[in-house]
């Protein structure tokens, strides 16, 4: 919280929000507020719990705001949220979902989606790269169908789909099916096999009583195992994982490598 405290918040102080059901976990606020810090930017983003009942109530008044430039958009609402902008732009209308949203100097707010180029960036910086692999990913909500269309577009071989809503599973398998006609797309099952990556996309790992997400029993060591997760930084996949001698992938490495990507989207400039 160093650079939150040592912030000097004022009356022209620029506010930028996280809206999240559950937010504890974010990690947005910690990552944000040292690159307001950097910029030497009169900024601070803060993190708003809301639940979904309450969410097209709380953005609208949200919006008026004066001072509120962008939102940033965490599980559960990042499909959801879609509806409550003026504008979606290129990879949020193909994906269905937003992580982020601001305020253009019309009084239009737009939303656009990072997750995945944060995803396969992180994987690329940390010496894993995408392309040729075969990857299996669990979950199909907003970040996961993120993460798919990136995965896709950066050229993974295969990539097999589950999720605990086969509705949303089958739907999203469809839409890569017909948007990347050279990717091998399926259903998976719990049991991944014969697979170079798998991802957890899911909240599943959040608490520790969570179950795993999916069983890495039947994996080779070499395959390496990924979570989007922040908070814990080691989930229990990522433990069970390391424990077997698998490689992994945390998922502090998909905030760092978009948080300056939504950083630009805001608009944000050093001074």
């Amino acid at each position: 919280m160093t650079s939150i405290l040592n912030a000097a918040v004022a009356g022209d102080t620029r506010l930028f929000a996280i809206v999240g059901n559950p937010i504890a976990q974010a990690r947005s606020p910690l990552v944000f507020n040292e690159i307001f810090q950097r910029m030497g930017l009169n900024a601070v983003l803060v993190p708003m719990q809301i639940p979904a009942a309450s969410l097209a109530t709380a953005i609208a008044g949200l919006k008026t705001i004066g001072n509120l430039d962008g939102i940033v958009v965490t599980v559960p609402h990042k499909i959801s949220m879609t509806g409550l902008v003026d504008r979606l732009l290129p990879i949020a209308q193909k994906v269905g979902a937003i992580n982020c949203m601001r305020r253009t100097e019309s009084g239009e707010w737009i939303g656009e989606m990072y997750d995945g180029e944060g995803f396969t960036r992180g994987l690329s910086k940390q010496g894993h790269e995408p392309r040729g692999m075969s990857v299996f990913q669990a979950g199909a909500g907003g970040a996961g169908k993120a993460l798919a269309h990136a995965l896709a577009s950066a050229g993974v071989k295969s990539l097999q789909l589950i999720d605990v809503d086969r509705a949303k599973q089958d739907a999203l398998i469809a839409e890569l099916a017909q948007a990347y006609p050279g990717l091998n797309v399926s259903a998976g099952s719990t049991e991944p096999e014969g697979v170079d990556m798998v991802v957890n996309a899911t909240p599943c790992g959040m608490t520790g009583d969570d179950p795993l997400p999916f069983s890495i029993d039947r994996l080779d060591r070499r395959v390496l195992v990924a979570d989007i997760i922040m908070k814990p930084e080691r989930t229990q996949l990522l433990c069970h994982a390391e424990e077997r001698g698998h490689r992994i992938h945390l998922g502090r490495h998909l905030l760092e490598n978009q948080a300056e990507i939504v950083a630009e989207f805001f608009g944000l400039k050093p001074i």
